[in-house]
């Protein structure tokens, strides 16, 4: 289905407001709609999808009209919240439009993080009492048409729908340029940072490319994988998954490779994991204030201060780079230093278009990993 097509018929919903959470299966969706709007009082890509849900709240109690929300079905846990105590018809019936990218969908072949939530999508959104309705590759315009007619009604009476969209079911035209002009790439940052650290080091890296990356990064020097805990989903998790390893083991280093997506998603673990200040915590953000991942729709992370909030979350030492040599510096002054720090490094939105996928499962890594981290 042609996305404007799909967005047309939104249209009559009453729907002029989008907000959410980008996704790789929602490209033509989240294309078209920064083409459309940009980041604007129509269109605004949210820290995490609850957050994505309280705004369409608001701007429904402002205007009295539906908003969409835009996300991946990983998200919707983050999303259950408000759907519960604040959405539902038992509570303040907040009509909201749903649009959620099917990962792991039943038959398809995906990533492992994605199967399970693939295969309870459907049954989750019928216990959240959301009335949801597929679109394939071959859904028609008479089918849409149809799907749309319904939603009016169940919208009108104070209740949410859904619009699950299986692979490659939107297709669109627009080509937005998302780019920066920082020298380095993530790929580069991960190099460096993993070459200077000490055999006994222990990392956890954030879901997506940068995952990929350091997997690709150690075996084109024959390095085990033992190093390295992929959080090859959960996004935003990874600094507390860190933080709970460096508690336990105060005697290694903890290194937590990040992205500034994921930071913003769970910006409350920066309070607690810095206010507690492990010594043997080194948080690194690169930050190419995008979704790179999936798209590259932009984050606020070029509009926020992070070090700044890092210490005044409670780390102990907090620093930005922007080329090489000045994170080959940063990396010199860490080497002995026992506190908590944090790092931004500041990285363009390039990656490799051959980049693969880790080549040993999940539980392969945990047992891996488990048994250096017990060392």
């Amino acid at each position: 289905m042609e996305i404007k097509d799909f967005l047309g018929n939104i249209g009559g919903l009453g729907v002029d407001c989008f907000v959410g959470v980008p996704d790789s299966q929602l490209k033509a969706l989240c294309d078209e709609l920064y083409f459309e709007y940009g980041i604007s009082d129509k269109h605004l890509v949210a820290a995490n999808e609850g957050a994505a849900v309280a705004y369409a709240a608001g701007h429904y109690l402002a205007t009295g009209k539906p908003a969409l929300v835009y996300m991946q079905n990983s998200g919707i846990g983050n999303a259950v919240n408000p759907i519960c105590s604040l959405i539902n018809d038992k509570v303040y019936a907040i009509p909201v439009v749903f649009v959620i990218g099917w990962r792991g969908e039943p038959g398809v072949h995906d990533e492992p993080q994605h199967v399970f939530q693939g295969e309870i999508t459907e049954k989750l959104l019928e216990v959240l009492d959301i009335k949801t309705f597929t679109i394939a590759k071959d859904t028609s315009a008479v089918d849409f048409a149809a799907m749309i007619n319904v939603c009016g009604e169940i919208l009108a009476g104070g209740k949410s729908v859904a619009f699950v969209i299986k692979k490659e079911a939107l297709k669109g035209s627009a080509k937005p340029v998302y780019k920066n002009d920082h020298p380095l790439c993530r790929e580069d940052i991960v190099d460096l940072i993993t070459a200077g650290a000490g055999e006994s080091d222990i990392f956890v890296s954030t879901t997506g490319k940068l995952s990929r990356e350091l997997f690709e990064i150690r075996e084109s020097r024959g390095q085990s994988h033992k190093y390295d805990f992929l959080t090859v989903g959960s996004m935003g998790h990874s600094i507390m998954i860190a933080y709970g390893i460096a508690r336990e083991k105060k005697n290694r280093r903890v290194y937590c490779l990040d992205g500034d997506g994921a930071v913003l998603m769970h910006t409350g673990s920066l309070a607690v994991a810095g206010s507690n200040a492990p010594q043997n915590l080194v948080h690194v953000v690169v930050n190419n204030s995008a979704h790179e991942t999936v798209g590259g729709i932009p984050t606020v992370a070029d509009k926020i201060n992070l070090p700044a909030i890092a210490l005044a979350c409670g780390y102990s030492r907090a620093y930005t780079a922007s080329t090489k040599a000045e994170l080959e510096e940063v990396i010199k002054q860490i080497k002995n230093v026992h506190e908590s720090i944090f790092i931004e490094v500041k990285s363009n939105l390039v990656s490799r278009s051959d980049l693969g996928r880790p080549t040993t499962t999940p539980v392969e890594n945990k047992i891996a990993f488990m048994k250096f981290v017990s060392e």
